[in-house]
């Protein structure tokens, strides 16, 4: 059975029925919590427990799929594309979207067979190919399907085997994509393009290269954020349960700045080779801008201050946040000395929370996820945005002027890389 609140009912139904267990019982609680005053809860706790029972005298022993079984069953299934027949017009085109929920919101290009098959032609690969199969509807992202989902978000084919990669990335567990889906966070995928294919697809780096403008970043951006929701069913109200979302869950994509950073860039940091293309897909709350003229090391104190909030995911899980650095700030850290691991030893340091800045039912969240990692918690401790200094990520970015981005993590996830083939 599936025990959840009010507000998680579309997803639990959803879910139950992609995993194959359509009649699956449910046992639901009003939400929220937080309103209720102990005796409600007591109150609330044991009808909850009488349901639970009520259902187990009556159904027995329910046995359920695994994820790992219901992806295997999702790839057993053919994988072709059944082909719409559609009037020929744009403004019909993109009703049928919305009203199918196919679309982001905005309109879409029409993914006639003929633009697929142009599409395809930016990968080598077959078109039934299994890329992976996405939480947390669990379907099964075949090239064909990505190759559809970049044509509606406006790619040209050769970003077709960066989307491929990234879909790859996005389904390495320790990116968590289930929860990153599913949450009321405000999570969204940021996408960091390193190495020559960044050059070849024209994507923007420099000057406003998180904004608008740039026709590869925003397109390829928008197709995995289309791909996340028509294959893995993260539909807005439904399995997507988003309290207010981001605007980055339109589009969030951009490509490292290589050239003007002082340190090596992040997929020769992260193993590969500078002549390897890779993307990287970063589990983001948001953006947070850091405006600061300092041009000595004393920068760091200051991007440390503004890494720490109390509401945090990071510092209630130990995340993984990311720095974008504008070339002048990186400048202005290189020229006192430092290397990038230096940096990330001192932010880490730096940025260390006091637990009391914590409310007290936040504290008891965070001290019953790290109590492994940090024992118990004292009003005197430290409480560190990450696990290790390692876990802070960090790359180079922008143009010029003293604006450099913190951008805060999911908390339960970190960066996967993918190479491009």
């Amino acid at each position: 059975m599936l025990i959840c609140t009010t507000a998680f009912m579309p997803l639990a139904t959803k879910q139950a029925k992609a995993l194959g267990r359509a009649d699956l019982p449910i046992v639901v609680m009003p939400h929220p919590f937080s309103t209720l005053s102990r005796d409600q809860v007591r109150s609330t706790a044991a009808q909850c427990v009488a349901s639970i029972i009520e259902l187990m005298q009556g159904e027995g022993a329910i046995a359920q799929p695994s994820t790992g079984e219901a992806a295997s069953a999702k790839v057993a299934q053919d994988t072709r594309i059944a082909l719409l027949d559609v009037e020929d017009d744009l403004i019909a085109v993109n009703r049928v979207f919305r009203d199918q929920f196919w679309g982001d919101g905005l309109p879409i290009v029409p993914p006639t067979v003929e633009r697929v098959q142009q599409m395809l032609r930016g990968s080598p690969r077959p078109a039934q190919d299994v890329v992976a199969i996405l939480p947390p509807g669990f379907g099964a992202a075949t090239v064909e399907l990505l190759a559809i989902n970049a044509v509606m978000a406006g790619c040209d084919p050769g970003s077709l085997p960066v989307l491929i990669a990234a879909v790859e990335a996005a389904a390495a567990p320790e990116f968590n994509l289930q929860a990153i889906q599913a949450t009321t966070n405000s999570a969204g995928v940021w996408l960091i393009v390193n190495g020559p294919i960044a050059a070849e697809l024209g994507m923007n780096a420099g000057i406003n290269c998180l904004g608008n403008g740039n026709w590869a970043n925003a397109t390829l951006g928008r197709a995995l954020r289309l791909v996340m929701q028509n294959a893995g069913g993260a539909v807005p109200g439904e399995m997507d349960r988003a309290t207010q979302g981001q605007p980055g869950k339109y589009t969030f994509c951009c490509a490292e700045n290589e050239e003007a950073s002082p340190w090596e860039p992040l997929h020769v940091e992260r193993g590969h080779t500078r002549e390897q293309s890779t993307v990287t897909v970063v589990g983001a709350s948001g953006t947070i801008n850091m405006n600061t003229h300092v041009k000595d090391a004393d920068l760091l104190r200051i991007i440390a201050d503004s890494m720490v909030y109390p509401s945090s995911n990071d510092y209630w899980f130990g995340g993984a946040p990311w720095l974008i650095l504008s070339p002048e700030h990186a400048e202005v850290l290189a020229k006192a000395g430092l290397s990038k691991q230096v940096v990330k030893e001192a932010l880490w340091k730096q940025s260390r929370m006091q637990v009391t800045r914590f409310s007290a039912v936040d504290r008891t969240r965070s001290q019953n996820v790290r109590r492994k990692e940090l024992g118990e918690y004292r009003d005197d401790s430290l409480i560190p945005i990450s696990p290790m200094p390692a876990d802070i990520g960090i790359i180079v970015a922008g143009g010029p002027g003293t604006h450099s981005v913190y951008v805060p993590s999911f908390g339960a996830t970190r960066a996967v890389t993918r190479v491009i083939d």
